[in-house]
């Protein structure tokens, strides 16, 4: 491009006169242009780097999404491993720890902490928060779920091992010699009280038989409690560890002392007519964890699948209890 000259008219020499700009113009003309090429190249510069990403960006996109594909992987391989979990789990609670009679592992302790979100408060500021929060979540549940199912077996583990003990502390016979099941005289649950008449809930079994019968003690235990007691006569009590606890009343001797250790099938007392009582029998219980259970399901040392149900069908059709 051509440069620009200026010329101004002398009259008094009748011609044209070239111009030469000052200094000031001049430097004021480099800045003008100078100024004007930053302006537009800055111009150029934001819309070339907002629509066009340079090479390292393109590089950091590129990573981010493969980044975020792999989170997504991971999380689904998380929820088929969590399923596993709570296959496990059910079969804990439900197999294992009902065969081993353990109590069931609560909701809470297999998720404790996992649900406190203050913990991934560093989290949030992340681009994909959401995901990076939930995979993380679900990767400290896993880790709790396994520390916590490790335990588990680990007890598990300890409680077969005194299963052994457990069986032969397990109250597990008729409390009296029944072979022929005649002596069976009332059941657990609801029966007419001898004494009021009314409607009353049985919490143990009654054997009719004659004063003097013997009294065995139906799994290996300790005898906590002898003497009498109020409504039951004389009465023993033993604890046979494990949450299990049988009670023997109406007894017309005792033959064992608190303290003292007792094996299944050893004699404890002999049968009577003490306490609240209309006959000769014996008054049995089992309690676990504190609560009553019916004995009937307690005799599978002693009796056949069909003994069984005909004691059962014996013990419903007895409509009277003796004490």
């Amino acid at each position: 491009m051509r440069k620009k000259v200026f010329y101004v008219y002398n009259p008094n020499t009748l011609s044209y006169e070239r111009v030469y700009p000052s200094f000031r113009k001049r430097m004021a003309t480099v800045f003008r242009h100078l100024l004007s090429g930053i302006i537009l190249g800055g111009i150029l510069f934001s819309v070339l780097n907002y629509f066009v990403d340079s090479p390292r960006e393109k590089m950091l996109k590129r990573e981010n999404q493969q980044m975020r594909s792999q989170y997504k992987l991971l999380s689904h391989r998380l929820d088929e491993a969590l399923d596993v979990m709570a296959d496990v789990r059910e079969r804990d609670a439900n197999l294992y720890r009902v065969i081993l009679q353990a109590d069931p592992i609560s909701a809470a302790v297999w998720n404790a902490g996992t649900d406190n979100m203050s913990r991934y408060q560093d989290l949030m500021n992340l681009s994909d928060a959401d995901l990076v929060v939930a995979t993380t979540q679900k990767v400290e549940q896993l880790n709790r779920q396994l520390y916590v199912q490790t335990n588990s077996i680990n007890e598990l583990v300890k409680l077969g091992q005194q299963n052994e003990d457990r069986i032969n502390c397990l109250p597990a016979i008729q409390p009296v010699s029944n072979k022929d099941l005649k002596r069976t005289a009332s059941g657990y649950g609801l029966r007419i009280d001898p004494i009021y008449k009314t409607r009353k809930f049985h919490e143990g079994m009654d054997f009719a038989a004659d004063i003097g019968t013997p009294v065995y003690v139906t799994g290996n235990g300790t005898v906590v409690e002898t003497g009498w007691k109020q409504g039951y006569g004389n009465t023993i009590v033993v604890n046979h560890g494990y949450g299990y606890k049988t009670r023997y009343a109406h007894l017309s001797r005792i033959s064992v002392r608190n303290g003292q250790k007792v094996v299944r099938g050893e004699e404890i007392g002999l049968v009577g007519n003490t306490g609240k009582s209309t006959g000769p029998h014996l008054h049995y219980e089992v309690i676990y964890k504190g609560k009553h259970d019916n004995p009937i399901n307690y005799y599978f040392f002693d009796l056949s699948p069909a003994d069984y149900d005909r004691m059962i069908q014996i013990a419903e059709n007895q409509g009277r209890v003796m004490d």
